[in-house]
């Protein structure tokens, strides 16, 4: 009831009924003091009807012995007495008692003592007002005694006139009930009319104040009803063209959002938006991913306290995810940017990834405010090795190209210069050159079948190929090569199986196994084995032969078998060769030719135990 009733005082119907209510109040109040100012100057009170009647009584008393016909005199100041609720009593001299007798009272002597009526006879001057109830006790009277003087002055009698009392406190009653109804009246009058106007003002208030809770709750679509063309119109009018045009608006923004979010979420570079302390504000996926990694870096480096300041611990944040802090691969560019308020370019090292990232610091509402930086992050590891291949590349083509160039130029300037004297001289320098031209040959050749295979413009011949033939036709070939080094070379394969592939061509698998065996023979030490099996395999999608060439040589490094099989790369980054080395391309040549049966080549390896390579083939190769 307390809340109700403070609810009510302040609610619009309650301050338009209170305001009623006083005016109204306050009009009655003037009311009733004009009013009781009115009566007081105007109506007849107590003091003034005993005046009023003592003139009345001395007027008469003084005109009846002025009149001959008394009777009729009397006759018409009894009727005009009457109308004014008065009468008159007229008594002799001889009516009058003496003193002390009492046997010859007249009827209304007892309205005064014989006294009083002596005393008037005697000084002839009124007496009264006397003041008595009728015989039934209804009416109130009072009553004055002239004395009835006659011609020679003395005398003659007393005019004794009476008339019922006005009694002012029965004015005052009514006109108090009068006013109490008033008051009544008025309440019940002001409440109708102040909720009957409430229905009117109130009504399209409420109705206003609904749509803008709807509004707060994200409703748009609210109109409210126009209910008359007034001021609460005009308002009702301009509240539904803002809630169109928020509406309208909203709509828009939130078209605007769609499309960013979906530019961002289609986006493969990772974009995230920091607050200027550095909490994660928005991402898209791959930015969400790229944060939660790099933050689990962290946490595995126990560096998460180490952003300067700007990575903030959880519990510090009341329990924020872990995976929304800045990570600190980030800290420096991000308090750069924030600190100097200018785009930042670096390049991140992650691990084994680069990363090339550009933050941007935002504005805030002041002038040089800063409130945050949103950061694009691109993962370049591809291009970086890309690159780092590229110039790999150039040397190691400058390199070898150069070595026997210079061979063959220096040789033939011996034999221009006729440095070799004797014949067989002449011919072991032949001999060189034609060696080096021969290695300069395959170089280019096997960059010319590299280019054409990665172009798609190299030509396979697929046939039906039994890889049983073609294994035993390597081995046997490999094996003296192995004898000649001190390498036992091995063939393993199981007699029951059939190992013959569908669409094949021979001859460029037995180039792959050839670059196999050959970098097997160039790294196994003397004294050690190199393994050859075939195996047939069977798994969910489809029938497979797998061929591998194990070794027992140096093996290779972890950080370099992401790399072995790019063009040119040499695990042995010291890039001395023997007049039998290799090109650095034959493992590229060998994985292009095996993705092109359908198939993939894959190497383990650990250092000091050997190596194995193997390759796996599909037996029904797929277009």
């Amino acid at each position: 009831m307390f809340v109700f009733n403070i609810r009510f005082w302040k609610s619009v119907v309650g301050k338009l009924w209170a305001t009623i209510i006083g005016l109204v109040a306050v009009v009655l109040l003037i009311n009733s003091l004009l009013l009781g100012r009115f009566i007081d100057s105007n109506m007849i009170v107590p003091v003034d009807q005993e005046r009023h009647l003592l003139r009345v009584a001395s007027r008469v008393a003084e005109q009846i012995s002025a009149h001959r016909d008394a009777g009729d005199y009397l006759t018409l100041v009894a009727d005009l007495l009457h109308a004014q609720d008065a009468g008159l009593v007229l008594l002799s001299t001889s009516l009058v008692p003496a003193a002390g007798d009492t046997s010859a009272a007249p009827a209304l002597v007892p309205l005064f003592s014989a006294d009083a009526l002596r005393r008037v006879l005697e000084s002839g001057r009124p007496e009264g007002p006397v003041r008595f109830w009728k015989e039934d006790g209804a009416d109130y009277y009072l009553a004055w005694a002239v004395p009835v003087r006659g011609a020679d002055g003395s005398a003659s009698g007393l005019a004794i006139v009476y008339q019922k009392r006005i009694e002012f406190v029965y004015i005052q009653k009514y006109y108090t009930k009068l006013f109490f109804i008033a008051i009544v009246i008025g309440f019940l009058l002001t409440t109708f009319f102040a909720f009957f106007l409430s229905t009117r003002i109130t009504r399209p208030l409420l109705q206003l104040k609904a749509g803008t809770d709807a509004i707060t709750r994200g409703d748009y679509t609210t109109r409210v009803p126009v209910p008359s063309s007034d001021e609460i119109g005009e308002l009702a009018r301009a509240y539904n063209h803002m809630a169109e045009w928020l509406e309208r608006s909203i709509r828009d923004l939130r078209h605007e959002k769609e499309l960013l979010s979906g530019i961002l979420r289609s986006m493969t570079d990772a974009v995230v938006t920091f607050d200027a302390e550095g909490r994660v504000l928005l991402a898209n996926p791959p930015g969400e991913s790229l944060i939660e990694q790099w933050n689990a870096l962290d946490d595995e480096d126990g560096g998460a306290d180490g952003v300067a300041g700007v990575a903030r611990s959880v519990e510090a944040e009341g329990g924020r995810e872990r995976g929304r802090r800045l990570p600190k691969p980030l800290a420096q560019p991000f308090r750069t940017a924030v600190d100097e308020r200018r785009e930042v370019h670096a390049k991140l090292h992650v691990r084994n990834e680069v990363f090339s990232v550009v933050v941007t610091p935002l504005s805030g509402d002041g002038e040089n405010a800063v409130r945050g930086a949103v950061a694009v992050l691109r993962d370049v590891t591809e291009e970086y090795r890309l690159d780092r291949l590229r110039k790999d590349f150039v040397a190691n083509v400058s390199h070898e190209l150069r070595t026997p160039l210079s061979m063959l130029q220096g040789y033939s300037e011996a034999l221009l210069d006729d440095i070799a004297s004797t014949p067989e001289e002449r011919r072991e320098i032949a001999r060189i050159i034609y060696d080096e031209s021969v290695r300069m040959g395959r170089l280019v050749r096997d960059l010319l079948d590299l280019a054409r295979m990665e172009s798609g413009h190299m030509d396979f011949r697929f046939a039906p190929t039994d890889l049983r033939l073609m294994l035993d036709r390597v081995w046997r070939k490999f094996a003296v090569y192995g004898k000649e080094h001190g390498v036992s070379v091995e063939l393993d394969m199981p007699a029951d199986e059939p190992l013959t592939l569908e669409e094949a061509d021979e001859d460029r698998l037995e180039q792959v196994l050839t670059n196999l065996l050959d970098n097997a023979l160039r790294h196994t030490p003397s004294g050690k084995r190199i393994r050859i099996s075939a195996a047939r395999e069977e798994s969910a999608a489809g029938t497979y032969v797998r061929v591998s060439v194990a070794d027992e040589g140096q093996g290779i490094a972890a950080e370099d078998l992401p790399f072995i099989f790019e063009r040119f790369y040499k695990a042995d980054k010291a890039r001395t060769r023997s007049s039998g080395g290799g090109t650095g391309l034959g493992l590229a040549i060998a994985r292009q030719i095996v993705e092109a049966h359908g198939g993939r080549i894959d190497v383990e390896s650990t250092v000091g135990q050997g190596s194995t390579f193997s390759i796996l083939l599909p037996v029904r190769r797929r277009p």
